[in-house]
């Protein structure tokens, strides 16, 4: 192996896994619903988190109707891809996912982030929550 391979092989990114938001087999392995437990806790009484793998982050979000574009033009430019759940009214209930490894203070920036994008937007984000593939039992706090 030339000098030029071994600088290429250290320079080129590691593959990651690819997981797909819509694959089937999805299961809840974590969330966070409750603002007063820190985002490192609930990770940490999750037994059914695969801390190295990754996993589909879904935040939870309550929008205006009319705010709902706007949202999902911002959270695009992260990488999110924002789906509409539902409507009541004026009120859109909206899932903003995205694909990553886990860990306590992502999921602490990225639940402030968008607690302060819901309330720009005149919404709320309840919590977040993150699937993994398996027959992994939902854990909640």
């Amino acid at each position: 192996m030339s000098w030029l391979e071994k600088l290429r092989d250290l320079a080129r990114k590691p593959e990651r896994a690819f997981l797909d938001p819509d694959a089937p087999g999805l299961r809840v392995v974590v969330s966070a619903f409750d603002p007063a437990v820190a985002d490192s806790a609930v990770l940490a009484d999750s037994p059914g988190w695969a801390s190295e793998a990754p996993a589909v982050l879904v935040h939870h979000l309550v929008l205006p109707a009319d705010r709902v574009d706007e949202a999902a033009a911002i959270l695009a430019q992260d990488g999110y891809d924002l789906r509409e759940q539902s409507r009541d009214g004026d009120r859109v209930l909206a899932h903003a996912r995205r694909v990553q490894v886990l860990d306590a203070l992502h999921c602490a920036q990225e639940r402030s982030r968008m607690a302060g994008l819901a309330q720009r937007l005149g919404g709320d984000a309840p919590g977040w929550e993150a699937r993994q593939p398996g027959d992994s039992p939902t854990a909640s706090a």
